[in-house]
This record gives C-alpha cells, sequence and structure tokens, in this order.
C-alpha cells in the first residue's frame, strides 16, 4: 500500500474503526445549544482542530518517530485529557483502530499496546509500520478530528450535506496548519468547554453517540 492510499484510507469515514458513533463534543454542544447551524458549528470545528486535534496529533508522531515510547505516550496522552469520558472515547477508537491493524499488518508486535490504547498512540506505530510522514499521520488525525464532529452535525441538525463539506474545505488549510504545527513537538493545550462537555455527555440517557 502506497504512502498516499495509507493516507486516504486512515482519513476515509468508512474505516471499521468505531469513530463514527462518536462525535467528538457535537451532540452535547448542539444539545446545550452552542451550535445550531453552520456558522456556530465552523467555530466549533475550528476550536476542536486548533486543540483537540493538535494535541492528538502531536501524541501520535511523537509515538511514530520514537520521542515517546508507547507506555510513555499512553501517560501523556492521559495526562493531556483531562475529562474521564473523553479519555474513555479516544481508548474506545484506538481499540478499534488496533482491531484493524492486527488484520492488516498481522507480522507488527501488536501486542505490546495493550487491549485499550490510546487512538493517537495506535495511529503513531500505524504511520511508523506503514513508513507514512509524520506529517501525514497528524494530517489524518487533524482531518478525521474535524469531519467526524462535522459528520455528526451533519446528521443530527438536518444540514445541507453539500454546505457542510463545503465548511470542511474552508477548513482544510486550518487541517494542514495544524499538522505541521504538531510534527514540531509535543503540544499541551486543553479545552476546558470540551471537557465538560464530554463529561455531560457521558452522563445523557441514552445518547446517540457515545460521545
Amino acid at each position: 500500500m502506497t504512502q498516499l492510499t495509507t493516507l486516504l484510507t486512515l482519513a476515509d469515514s468508512r474505516l471499521p474503526t468505531g469513530g463514527h458513533v462518536h462525535s467528538g463534543g457535537i451532540e452535547e454542544a448542539i444539545a446545550s445549544g452552542l451550535v445550531a447551524d453552520l456558522a456556530t458549528l465552523a467555530a466549533f470545528l475550528r476550536r476542536r482542530i486548533r486543540t483537540h486535534g493538535l494535541v492528538t496529533a502531536s501524541l501520535a508522531v511523537a509515538t511514530q518517530t520514537g520521542a515517546l515510547d508507547t507506555a510513555a505516550a499512553d501517560a501523556e496522552t492521559d495526562a493531556r485529557t483531562p475529562a474521564p469520558a473523553a479519555r474513555a472515547a479516544s481508548r474506545s477508537q484506538g481499540r478499534g483502530l488496533l482491531r484493524l491493524a492486527r488484520r492488516v499488518w498481522p507480522v507488527q508486535p501488536w501486542s505490546a499496546l495493550g487491549r485499550e490504547p490510546h487512538l493517537a498512540v495506535v495511529s503513531g506505530i500505524v504511520g511508523r509500520s506503514t513508513d507514512l510522514r509524520p506529517l501525514h499521520t497528524a494530517l489524518a488525525l487533524t482531518y478525521t478530528t474535524m469531519t467526524g464532529s462535522a459528520t455528526a452535525a451533519q446528521r443530527l441538525l438536518a444540514l445541507d450535506p453539500a454546505d457542510v463539506a463545503a465548511l470542511t474545505f474552508e477548513l482544510a488549510e486550518l487541517c494542514e496548519q495544524t499538522a505541521e504545527e504538531a510534527t514540531a513537538g509535543l503540544a499541551d493545550l486543553s479545552d476546558p468547554l470540551l471537557d465538560v462537555l464530554a463529561q455531560r455527555h457521558a452522563r445523557r440517557d441514552r445518547p446517540l453517540f457515545a460521545s
């Protein structure tokens, strides 16, 4: 599998890693009245890319390049994810990606990651195993951070798919800038709003999305 094809596959929403059941906080943001239309969705996505997207991508790059071993990367991800609900969502998606990686690249020593590694940690090892450029690993994570929430908002708010697609094109440059920043070193930004939304969502009765 070529690097470009690998990148496209990892960024594909059809990838069976369980990401489609997570909204990245957008369900709770909508329920709280913070996101109600395309303009407020754009503001939410920009905020999520610049914080969660940057941190997750930087951890993946550090894992891929060996700046952090897997145990240290796991601990650093915990430290940079204050909300227990957000940590659980990260580990759930990491488990999904790990399950797929074991089937696609069976010769890799995946058992070293344990049963429920964080998404960033698995992504870093996948990037290393497939010879992706660290920038591309960061870009895939940053991009899916955006599109996961955008797609969920489209469904929850019944937005025009063309409008949401146009918004993702509009935010492409920000995704690329954020991915570049993620390759420069570990980021430690935290967004209290996203943490609060994650915890509120965990207490919600019968939510549509897992997070």
